[in-house]
């Protein structure tokens, strides 16, 4: 019996603590503030809960704090998710201009350039086509790099 006393009195103190304020008007019309309810037969207005009165916040629930982590860690995992999406595409734009660097290298070459028609036969590059070639090169230059 000593034992439940302390506990009773702790959870007494709590629950009390936990009221909020209320208003009511009683029959002779006086108004009454206080964290107890009024009579059943009276109607009260809630005016202010305890954590708005001492300036601490409620503390959250566990299905709260649960639904934070969650949201939390999804936010993270999209973030780190579109960075590397990010990384991917800088990259593939940095190995598109490493490709037309070098194909505009090949065709300014004075050396002579081989290609395949429709036959599979191998012919020798004209000029018109190399300075295609070039043109096409700075394009995808002006495209990627930088």
């Amino acid at each position: 019996m000593k034992r439940c006393l302390p506990i009773f009195l702790l959870l007494l103190s709590v629950s009390s603590a936990h009221g909020a304020v209320t208003k009511w008007v009683d029959s002779d019309n006086k108004v009454h503030y206080s964290d107890e309810q009024p009579p059943a037969n009276i109607k009260a207005q809630t005016l202010a809960t305890p954590s708005a009165i001492s300036g601490v916040p409620a503390q959250k629930t566990v299905a709260e704090r649960e639904a934070e982590r969650k949201k939390k860690l999804k936010a993270k995992e999209e973030a780190a998710q579109k960075s590397a999406q990010q990384h991917e595409k800088e990259l593939a734009k940095q190995k598109n201009c490493d490709v037309a660097k070098a194909s505009l290298r090949t065709f300014e070459r004075n050396t002579p350039l081989a290609t395949y028609n429709d036959k599979d036969e191998r012919t020798i590059m004209d000029a018109a086509t190399r300075q295609q070639g070039i043109e096409d090169a700075n394009k995808q230059i002006s495209t990627y790099c930088n």
